[in-house]
């Protein structure tokens, strides 16, 4: 309760401010209606939790949805701008020692200036995040790998967040995508969905036409955890994926030994003890192999994994940020935030999503299908 009342307290100061700036931006007529936006949004905002959970997005609920995300995108533009206004404002006025009527039309200007960017950003941004994902090829170069391993195709899907604003159209054309691609095997690395089996079914079932040789792999998200873990995983592999919770598979490709290990989403233990995160438990008794790859959704579970050394694990959870400003400041919570990195003896690859979460925007980061390609280190 404590936390509902400070988080109320911050999102409700951050839209006071807005109002404030914009209400003295326009005209006393349209300023109650600036104040009367702000609040139907604020209220609808908490108004789509409760909706998500009992009704989940249906014909008559998903323009809501679409109101209070889009609006959720553009309040964030909007908030970011009018800040670095403000603080570009004050800049000025330390440096000329501008009066307060000159400092109140700077003000207005700046409010004018910024409602138009982030108008216009995220149109963009929706434009962006609702297009085909794009398809990122990555050369992953790992020590003494068999030759019938080279050239080993991995498709990485991750964060699709099936939810209020993704459905099944967008699922099928991500399928459609990394079918195309004709990889040996598909990675789906947690976040696929924000909300329960009963209501989102629909959306994730083209899941089931992926098309891998060696298999369709999938571990959960923290997400999945908010939503009903042990009925989505149930799911899954109804819709034909191998779904390991701290479990590894072998899979065999010509002369190749590819041991595919998954964990647990980092904070899985917190809701469901029985699944807390373990690389070395997804590693017990593990076959011989010539190659070690570890699926595990969030970055910085390669902390605990780094003493197993394997050779590259898949992950997600960043989103790279998603939007601005906060492709700019997630690098600093995460090991990794996006892209191949090198670590230990191995790789970390991180995915920046493939679809989204909240706004249905991206500005300044693209969506991503990952390929990534093995190939023999020189």
């Amino acid at each position: 309760m404590a936390f509902f009342a400070v988080a109320l307290g911050i999102f409700g100061s951050a839209y006071a401010f807005v109002g404030l700036r914009i209400s003295s931006a326009v005209t006393p007529s349209i300023s109650p209606w600036v104040w009367g936006l702000l609040i139907l949004h604020f209220v609808s905002i908490f108004a789509s939790f409760g909706i998500m959970r009992s009704v989940g997005p249906t014909p008559l609920t998903t323009p809501f949805f679409w109101f209070v995300y889009v609006g959720m995108g553009l309040f964030s533009l909007t908030f970011t701008g009018l800040i670095l206004g403000e603080l570009g404002i004050l800049s000025v006025a330390f440096a000329a020692d501008i009066d307060e009527s000159r400092r109140t039309f700077l003000r207005g200007a700046v409010s004018w200036g910024v409602l138009l960017a982030s108008g216009a950003a995220g149109a963009w941004g929706i434009r962006t995040a609702r297009r085909r994902p794009t398809v990122v090829p990555v050369d992953v170069p790992i020590d003494d790998l068999p030759e019938s391993l080279e050239g080993y195709l991995i498709a990485q899907v991750s964060d699709l967040h099936v939810g209020p604003t993704i459905g099944e159209n967008f699922t099928r054309t991500v399928v459609g995508a990394v079918n195309a691609l004709r990889p040996n095997l598909v990675a789906l690395t947690g976040d696929l969905v924000d909300g329960s089996v009963e209501h989102l079914s629909p959306g994730v079932n083209p899941l089931q036409d992926l098309e891998a040789p060696d298999g369709v792999f999938f571990v959960t998200g923290n997400h999945e955890y908010y939503s009903g873990a042990r009925s989505w995983c149930t799911r899954m592999a109804e819709l034909g994926a191998t779904v390991l919770l701290n479990e590894h598979k072998l899979v065999q490709h010509g002369n190749g030994r590819l041991l595919v290990a998954g964990v647990t989403d980092l904070k899985a233990g917190r809701i469901i003890p029985s699944h807390a995160s373990d690389p070395a438990a997804a590693m017990a008794g593990a076959p011989d192999h010539d190659v070690r790859i570890l699926l595990a959704h969030q970055p910085n579970s390669c902390k605990a994994a780094k003493p197993l050394e394997f050779d590259l694990q898949l992950s997600g959870h960043t989103h790279g940020g998603q939007m601005f400003p906060w492709n700019l400041v997630v690098r600093f919570a995460h090991v990794f935030d996006r892209g191949l990195n090198a670590f230990g003896k191995g790789w970390v690859y991180v995915n920046t999503g493939t679809g989204y979460w909240g706004p249905p925007m991206r500005v300044g980061v693209q969506s991503e299908i990952t390929l990534l390609r093995l190939t023999r280190a020189a």
